[in-house]
């Protein structure tokens, strides 16, 4: 006997509708990184008025490239495509693997040009904020490929590594509308909190998801979004420790 699955009946749909969810948030992802950065990146190098060293560009490179990888394997995972899915994956190892390093690399030119500019100590505090982003994007992605036999848990520690470093790309928003002119340098860290949250808003889209499609939301949200904020937040009273600055001062003279 032969069943006929209506295609329009309210199942059908909430499965299509599920089967594209991590397509669309990779969408959303991307959206967010390259509009955050339109009015600071993109909009002054197509006018030819960006002036930025070298590690800039290239750290910006890798990390808008992320998100078009984390589109095209979103979509592959939703066209079925999995073993091509997988393949390419090992794309992504590298291309993260690199984003790490450079992350690194960035957060070390921010502290040489804070000292430059006679500002040695705010470039030590504020290092906290990117250092310990790309360190949590390194931590959940390494936990996506472990985990990469449970379906469910790879694609949401992989959406949780994609969000979690789009809190720079909403702080360009911050600064260039609500900030006001001061002196040039790094902003004080508490100013990087509430651009995170609003970043992290991606993040309580997929519970709620869970939510209707699962009646409760996964381990990867509770536990990691939990880990993600509390990381944020603790940023601030880390960053003026002695023992933080010892830490940073030490990656900093490694690096001369």
């Amino acid at each position: 006997m032969t069943i006929l699955i209506d295609r329009n009946s309210p199942r059908a749909a909430a499965k299509v509708e599920a089967k594209f969810f991590y397509f669309y948030m990779a969408l959303s992802c991307m959206a967010v990184a390259f509009l955050g950065f339109a009015p600071t990146y993109w909009m002054p190098m197509a006018r030819g008025s960006l002036s930025s060293p070298p590690v800039v560009h290239l750290h910006g490179l890798l990390f808008f490239a992320w998100t078009l990888y984390f589109v095209f394997q979103s979509w592959l995972a939703a066209s079925g495509r999995i073993a091509r899915h997988r393949s390419v994956g090992l794309i992504g190892i590298s291309l993260a693997t690199a984003m790490t390093m450079m992350g690194i690399v960035a957060s070390i030119s921010v502290m040489k040009r804070s000292a430059a500019i006679g500002q040695a100590s705010e470039g030590l505090t504020f290092a906290i904020v990117p250092l310990s982003g790309i360190l949590f994007f390194a931590v959940v992605f390494a936990l996506a490929i472990i985990c990469l036999r449970d379906r469910e848990t790879h694609k949401r520690l992989m959406l949780l590594a994609s969000i979690s470093i789009l809190d720079a790309a909403v702080a360009r928003w911050f600064l260039t509308f609500l900030a006001p002119p001061g002196p040039v340098g790094p902003p004080p860290v508490p100013v990087t909190i509430a651009p995170a949250l609003v970043a992290y808003l991606l993040l309580v889209v997929a519970i709620v998801f869970d939510w209707r499609t699962r009646g409760r939301p996964h381990p990867v949200y509770i536990y990691g979004g939990l880990a993600l904020v509390a990381v944020k937040l603790l940023n601030w009273p880390i960053s003026t420790s002695a023992a933080w600055h010892s830490v940073a001062g030490g990656i900093l003279a490694l690096a001369q």
